[in-house]
């Protein structure tokens, strides 16, 4: 139950930082937006890769 607590937590930490971008900065600008999103998606994978996947 702890790994999916934690999957869970990670996964809306992702979202609530997806969201809070697209409010603050890019409310009305799609492709800016949508570069912004990608980029907050790559690094949060790559920080799973790096630090959160068991061997």
């Amino acid at each position: 139950m702890g790994r999916q607590a934690a999957t869970a937590l990670y996964v809306l930490a992702l979202v609530a930082v997806v969201v809070g971008v697209d409010v603050l900065f890019f409310r009305h600008q799609f492709w800016p937006r949508l570069m912004a999103n990608v980029g907050i998606v790559l690094v949060f994978w790559a920080f799973y890769l790096r630090f959160l996947k068991h061997p």
